[in-house]
């Protein structure tokens, strides 16, 4: 069974449950307490040490100026390029329809960082390990749900059946928007070469505010013109060569 996240930003409340029980379950290192000079979250972003993390989002639009909050976390894109990348075979695709970063197999070459188009996969600096969320393959396993939607006190985590949450996430945007609601926006990852992702985010104002691009690309894909354009100066190359052979005989 294909599985999926569906996180509701509309009912979090930015209490930063999910991202403790994700360190507790998977004994993921501290990430230290310095606070930033952008808001009041001092975990910042997704990282080595991070594999939920609570985004604190100040809204401009409105008077005062309010919060919005979103738990972040790996998409486990549908055409996920830390995949592609890896040449060792440490990244796999799960039964579940996850991507999974096997440590014991990595060989920290980095490749998987820089090809994730949302910034998720990272190192840890004691080893140049790469780590993510594993969508808590061991727990899915057993038959219990991940970490992180466990514990939300709000239920803003879903987990579930992919299609279930898929169709959870459209109704509850219809519902927003027959509130009125309708800067209400759902995130799926389409529109980009990762075919749409395997976590989806429910965001009230644009989606870019959240760290999640419009059009998330596999880096590879823009290997294509070049290796294009080489080919066709190779055969340029080539002809101009057999040209200048036929003209010395």
């Amino acid at each position: 069974m294909i599985t999926g996240f569906f996180t509701d930003s509309t009912v979090c409340i930015g209490c930063k449950a999910c991202e403790v029980a994700c360190k507790e379950w998977n004994e993921v290192p501290a990430d230290g307490y310095e606070w930033g000079r952008a808001s009041y979250d001092h975990t910042r972003a997704l990282g080595h040490s991070t594999w939920r993390h609570v985004l604190f989002v100040e809204r401009h639009d409105a008077d005062p100026v309010r919060w919005s909050f979103l738990s972040d976390v790996c998409k486990h894109c549908e055409n996920a390029g830390c995949l592609e990348a890896c040449p060792t075979g440490s990244i796999v695709r799960t039964e579940v329809g996850s991507v999974y970063v096997q440590p014991d197999v990595c060989n920290g070459c980095g490749y998987c960082v820089v090809a994730c188009p949302f910034g998720v996969v990272d190192r840890r600096p004691e080893d140049g390990r790469a780590f993510k969320c594993t969508f808590c393959y061991d727990r899915q396993h057993a038959g219990l749900a991940p970490a992180c939607a466990s514990v939300c006190p709000t239920e803003s985590i879903s987990f579930g059946p992919l299609e279930d949450m898929q169709a959870k996430a459209r109704a509850r945007l219809e519902e927003l928007h027959a509130r009125g609601m309708a800067d209400a926006r759902l995130y799926t990852g389409e529109g980009g070469s990762v075919d749409g992702t395997h976590a989806l985010f429910l965001t009230m104002g644009d989606p870019a505010d959240y760290n999640l691009p419009p059009q998330p690309e596999v880096p590879t894909v823009h290997l294509r013109p070049a290796w294009t354009s080489a080919a066709i100066t190779a055969g340029a190359l080539l002809l101009a060569a057999a040209g200048a052979a036929l003209w010395r005989e």
